[in-house]
């Protein structure tokens, strides 16, 4: 079979003119020629979703007016989708996720997955019962040095782990409120009950629990907005207990000045520890007890993982969304042979168990409270 006829039909809710995460979306579906986006519903108007579509080279009769019609209609097609991203303000998730897995069309979602709580249980459900595939964009995951990160603690390079500490702060939201990103992502309507904590903060505790491999059972938080006439919160320090012992700190903020997309992660154990940096992507620190301090690069001699292309050539952001496509589509088309598990429903559970139990804490000084992490 050809890899034209193999790719995967995707549809597309949201993502239209000036929406920076779907283009991402699109780069990252074609990166790996797995996929070709053929129907979206691109705007919140019919006019603007047109615009947006031609654009992009959508067949006219497959831009449609909302998700419900673009669902009914390709579910019925020879050629319709088989699998839709729904990259939308947060509060459209649900009901789009819904609706297309009761159409069996496999699913890819921005995060959080939902914005309560119910609604995540009853896509869980939905998952279950219509078979479908379901992938959440965590996107870190992705990265080759996070999943090196991944591997040492798994095999015990740095023994039993003690510490978790995860950074991820921007300045955007220092100076205002003004734009198209910041008016929903501040209105709790369409964002949902966290800020910063449900925007980034989510990504941050995700990507520790991935990599260390630990059960979180408890946070105590401190949120709070330091903007004019914000509701939501722009900035988290929350603490963390997990399961055996180890203990963890959460610093997400999108007020920090100077600090564009800081991603930081830091594992300590009691053998030694792991630093990785967003923005200087291809590199790994593993540190030993003792003071011995090793680079480890992607690609590098004692790089253990996947890489696309040579050392020395930078691979980041969009690259990372495109590894959790191309495996996508290897398990949609059940040829799956990796062992890296995918950001699914579980995780997005986990993502809204985290922001509810972050704004509860807080509102109760601080209060320590009890998470409870899917099986």
């Amino acid at each position: 079979m050809t890899a034209r006829k193999n790719r995967i039909r995707l549809g597309m809710v949201g993502g239209g003119q000036d929406a920076f995460i779907g283009q991402v979306h699109r780069i990252a579906a074609r990166l790996d020629d797995r996929y070709e986006l053929v129907a979206g519903v691109l705007s919140s108007t019919f006019e603007r979703s047109r615009v947006s579509g031609s654009a992009i080279g959508l067949h006219e009769d497959r831009i449609y007016r909302d998700y419900a019609e673009m669902a009914r209609i390709e579910a019925t097609r020879p050629d319709g989708i088989e699998a839709v991203a729904i990259v939308t303000p947060n509060h459209l998730h649900f009901d789009a996720c819904k609706t297309f897995l009761e159409q069996e069309i496999h699913v890819i979602c921005d995060k959080p997955v939902t914005t309560t709580l119910d609604e995540a249980k009853e896509l869980e459900r939905l998952i279950a019962e219509s078979g479908c595939h379901f992938l959440l964009t965590h996107n870190y995951t992705g990265y080759p040095m996070i999943r090196e990160a991944r591997r040492l603690v798994a095999e015990g390079a740095l023994g039993a782990i003690r510490l978790v500490n995860v950074e991820y702060i921007q300045e955007w939201l220092a100076a205002g409120n003004e734009g198209k990103q910041a008016e929903w992502r501040l209105d709790p309507v369409r964002a949902g009950a966290g800020g910063c904590i449900g925007d980034i903060g989510t990504h941050a505790f995700h990507l520790g629990c991935y990599v260390s491999g630990l059960i979180p059972t408890g946070l105590s938080a401190d949120l709070h907005s330091f903007g004019k006439d914000r509701i939501l919160d722009d900035n988290a320090h929350i603490k963390l207990r997990f399961a055996g012992g180890a203990r963890g700190m959460i610093w997400a903020s999108q007020v920090a000045i100077g600090y564009e997309n800081g991603v930081k992660l830091r594992i300590i154990g009691e053998k030694g520890g792991l630093e990785f940096f967003q923005e200087d992507p291809n590199k790994l620190w593993f540190n030993e007890l003792g003071g011995v301090k090793t680079l480890l690069t992607r690609g590098g001699a004692r790089f253990g993982g996947q890489a696309r292309i040579p050392a020395g050539h930078p691979e980041g952001f969009l690259e990372a969304f495109a590894t959790l496509y191309a495996e996508f589509a290897d398990i949609i088309r059940g040829d799956d042979s990796s062992e890296t598990a995918l950001p699914g429903i579980s995780d997005g559970i986990s993502g809204l168990n985290f922001i509810h139990s972050a704004v509860r804490s807080s509102q109760d000084d601080g209060a320590w409270v009890d998470l409870v992490f899917p099986a």
